[in-house]
């Protein structure tokens, strides 16, 4: 057995409505679209048209809704990088399918 790492990222939004939503993603740019999202979710916004959502502009958005009322209003999107134990078998398989490529 030996260790790969993956990373994820994690999304924790919340206001006076109660819990805090927590959401873990895959990709840093998963992570921004979904913190952009919400914001517009919980600002009765109309959702974004498809388009790419950057970490400059979903931190603009949040920032200016957090601003709103700061001492209810947060978010915060968190880069994890996680230790995953792999057989070797797994090793093996990923390396055969990389020369094939």
């Amino acid at each position: 057995m030996s260790y790969d790492v993956v990373s994820a990222y994690t999304l924790v939004i919340g206001d006076d409505s109660g819990e805090p939503a927590v959401s873990v993603h895959g990709s840093a740019a998963e992570a921004w679209r979904e913190l952009d999202r919400e914001v517009r979710r919980r600002s009765r916004m109309r959702p974004r048209p498809r388009r790419v959502v950057d970490e400059e502009s979903a931190t603009r958005l949040a920032s200016a809704w957090r601003a709103a009322d700061p001492d209810t209003r947060f978010w915060n999107v968190t880069a994890h990088r996680l230790p995953i134990l792999l057989p070797v078998i797994a090793r093996e398989a990923g390396a055969v399918a990389a020369r094939a490529r």
